[in-house]
Order: C-alpha cells, then structure tokens, then sequence
C-alpha cells in the first residue's frame, strides 16, 4: 500500500463527503490522498464526484473500524488520519489506536467528552511514546472556542492573570450525527462523569498556574440579552489548552454562553434540554429520540447557504480590554467540513510546534490553522 499524505475515513456520509468535495479541491500541487470504508462501490462514486469537481481523484483504502489489522494499515499508510465517523464513543476507538501506535497525526469531530477522556486515559502514553498527535474536535466543536481564544488571548498583556468570557450565536441545522452523540451523552451521562473524575486524578496540572472555568446565567454579551453557560466540551478544550500554554498567563478563566436575544427563548431551551436529557435516560425513550434525525442526512446546499454563527470573546486582563469576533456560514456542515479539512492540510504541510500525545488544536496547530481558516473565509478579527 502505498503511503498518502491525508486519508479521510467516513467520506461516504454527509459531512464526510463535504469534507472529502474540500479536500479534493483544496490539495497543494503535488500532494496526495485517499479515502478509507468498508463499501468499495460507494468510495469509488465519491471519487468519481470529486474528481468531476475538478479536484485531486483520491485513492481507495479498504477499512473497517471493526477490523483492527484494517485500521493498523490505515493509519501505516498515511501521515493524517481524519475521521468523520460517529458517534465517537460507539466507532471511534480504532481510529485512535491506530494512530497513536502507528506514530502519525489523528483528528476527528467529535464533541463527546466522555469519548476525549476515554482515549486519553487509554492512548495519551501511546501517543507521546510514538510521536503522534491525537486532537479530537476539530469542527464547530470546538475551533471556534478554542482558536477564538487563543486569538484574544494573544491581543492581551503577556504575564498577568486574563479572563475571556465566550458568548456563541448561531442559526442552522444541528447534523444527525451531532444529535444522535449528543442523545448518547445525555444517557451516559452518569459514566462520562467517573471517567472524567479518573482523568483529573491521573492528569498533571500546571505547578504555579491556576486554570478555571465557570459561568453562571446572566446578561448576555455587551449586556444585551442573556448569556446561558453551555456545558458542552468546547469550554474543556479551551481550558486545557490554557493549562498547556503560559501564553495565557498565571490566572485564567474563560465563560461559556449561548447568547439569546429574547428571555423566553432561553426558557424554552432549558426546558428542551431538561426534557432531552430525562428521556435519554430510559431505552423506550431513548429510542424515539434517536429518531427523530438520521445520521448521514442533511440539509441541502441552499439551507446551509442561510445558516451562520457568530462567536463573540470578551477578554480583560492587566487593565485592559479586548473584544474578538470569530464568525462564519454554515456551522453544523459546511464550515464543520472546511475547518477539518483546513487541520488536515496543517497538519500535514505547515511548520507546527513539536507536541505529542492528545493535544488540542491551539496547542498543535495555533496560529498556523487561524491564518488558514482566515484565508478560507473564516472571520477572526478584533471589533
């Protein structure tokens, strides 16, 4: 088998396939890669649609997530391994431990914490051992947060104690496989928080450095409207990139909110949410939740052409105030498959900092990944 330099595992489904359509028509000259399943007929009708795209036809890589000698020579023969598969916690462990033993570089979209932990309790060690990079939620979840952070941050006083507060806005679609992840954290929500509790026990906090989040529901952003704080993973990934980098001083804290223009809709949400998760918790329930959308659907080109999020950062630190606004289309799939795709390429053709084992994309890809979604007509600028 001979070696690509990316290799995209789950083109075959929705974001998938956007991801595989930007990545086709996005390759440097000369770079190669391919396209990994287990259904050979629906591979080969991806890359015939690539390539009438005008993009770079793709090689074809036989792989089953439940074959772990298949995965082994995936990740063998390829130096980025980017997977759309989920959710995670059900298919993505392979993927990992490919990675991590065969020494490359892994990213995926997922926004399951309990997933995170899980491989970085099992493969973290690995990785550093190996040389690989393993970063999880390189979507919607979680660059945004994470490089939008990192953004303000670096318009901020060096060596004094800063605090960003995050308030997200978005209108769009939530993906099937998004839902369906977040059905099964919601019922596994009980497990995700022993795992959590193993993970901090095992894991090395900075020494003279204090790292906090938090958030509470009040006045929204620039005091307009309300901010609900989000206890999604994107808030997780931004405070362990904090702790990984001394660029963000010897006090952090970062606040997470959706921001809603109106109180009742925030109500309404709280209630959604509260009726999600008790349902997520009995299988009847459960079951009928899950069917309400389909993984691997999703909407078309003209609905995502009207979708949009707006991110906007507060950050405060050694008297002075910054605020950044990091904004762009469709959020759940079309700029979920772009900001893949922009880590991949990264990853495998820019100059980054020397990390191993299960990283984030601030502390892997930093300023070299904000510049490429910049160029690919992601905003983040001061406001």
């Amino acid at each position: 088998m001979t070696s690509v330099d990316i290799a995209l595992l789950g083109a075959t489904g929705f974001t998938g396939g956007l991801t595989a359509d930007y990545l086709a028509t996005h390759l440097p000259d000369g770079a190669t890669w391919a396209i990994a399943g287990r259904n050979q007929a629906k591979l080969e009708t991806v890359a015939d649609r690539v390539e009438a795209l005008g993009g770079v036809r793709p090689e074809i890589i036989s792989a089953d997530s439940t074959n772990a000698s298949s995965m082994s020579a995936l990740a063998g023969s390829t130096r980025v391994l980017a997977t759309t598969v989920g959710p995670y916690l059900q298919h993505g462990e392979a993927a990992v431990k490919a990675a991590a033993e065969a020494g490359i570089a892994y990213i995926d979209l997922t926004g399951e914490p309990e997933f995170v932990d899980r491989m970085w309790l099992k493969y973290h060690d690995v990785a550093q051992q190996s040389g690989a990079r393993l970063i999880h939620a390189c979507g919607f979840d979680s660059i945004p947060y994470d490089l939008g952070v990192l953004f303000t941050v670096r318009q901020l006083p060096e060596g004094v104690p800063l605090s960003v507060s995050g308030y997200i806005r978005a209108g769009g679609t939530a993906s099937g496989g998004t839902y369906h992840s977040a059905i099964g954290a919601f019922a596994g929500i009980r497990g995700a928080g022993k795992i959590a509790a193993e993970r901090k026990q095992r894991e090395t906090r900075p020494e003279g450095r204090t790292i906090r989040g938090g958030g509470t529901i009040g006045r929204g952003a620039a005091g307009k409207g309300w901010g609900l704080p989000l206890p999604t993973i994107d808030p997780q990934i931004v405070l362990r990139s904090a702790r990984a980098l001394e660029r963000y001083g010897p006090e952090f804290s970062y606040q997470h909110f959706a921001q809603f223009t109106r109180l009742p809709v925030l109500a309404a949400t709280l209630v959604g949410g509260g009726v999600m998760l008790a349902g997520a918790q009995l299988a009847p329930t459960r079951a009928l939740l899950l069917k309400l959308k389909t993984q691997g659907d999703g909407p078309d080109e003209a609905r995502r052409e009207k979708s949009w999020f707006s991110l906007r950062l507060i950050g405060t630190g050694g008297g002075q105030s910054v605020i950044t606004q990091v904004s762009g289309g469709d959020p759940g799939y079309t700029e979920t498959a772009k900001m893949l795709s922009e880590s991949a390429l990264c990853l495998a053709f820019d100059e980054l900092p020397e990390v191993s084992g299960q990283t984030t994309t601030a502390v892997a890809m930093g300023d070299a990944l904000i510049g490429r979604l910049q160029a690919a007509g992601i905003t983040f600028r001061t406001i």
